[in-house]
């Protein structure tokens, strides 16, 4: 079991973490965060550069506690939360499937994170070193309403979207 938590923690953990890299640094073929805020600016939130970084942070940040599993329930109510304004901002309209768009990748990404706070990340972990028990229904459904609570506000920071979001994603 702890092995599988350990792999479960890094996959999702480092490929959020690769995707805050991306936002932040230009990182993977990526515009850096120029063109994601100019990104997220179509989609409504302004300003789409101070929103870039923010995202890009919390996907790094939340990413590599993740991974390591350091602060475990507080790193899946960021992953949670940002897989959570993915959906409803960019893939939801496009249904479930991530080959029209769809919001498939993101849900797995976000459920798996918050299951970390359920499950707890393991013997393998920086919370267990430290001697962090912070696994449990407690602690999951605070990382979930924590996480719902910040994806909801982040949301609605945000203005209408411009026509051209028709076209992206």
């Amino acid at each position: 079991m702890e092995i599988g938590l350990l792999v479960l923690r890094l996959a999702v953990g480092l490929t959020l973490a690769a995707h805050g890299g991306q936002k932040l640094f230009g990182w993977f073929g990526s515009g850096g965060l120029d063109a994601a805020g100019q990104a997220l600016a179509m989609f409504g939130f302004q300003p789409g550069r101070r929103h870039a970084l923010m995202a890009g942070l919390v996907e790094t940040g939340g990413g590599l506690c993740l991974a390591l599993g350091f602060l475990t329930p507080a790193a899946a109510a960021l992953v949670f939360a940002v897989m959570l304004v993915a959906t409803v901002t960019v893939h939801l309209k496009h249904g479930f499937f991530n080959t029209s768009g769809g919001y498939e990748y993101n849900l797995v990404l976000g459920v798996a994170g918050l299951t970390l706070a359920f499950t707890g990340p393991g013997a393998l972990s920086v919370d267990e070193i430290l001697g962090l028990s912070v696994s449990g229904g407690f602690w999951g459904l605070a990382a979930f309403l924590v996480g719902l609570a910040g994806g909801a506000i982040q949301l609605a920071q945000r203005s209408a979207p411009s026509d051209r979001t028709a076209h992206v994603a």
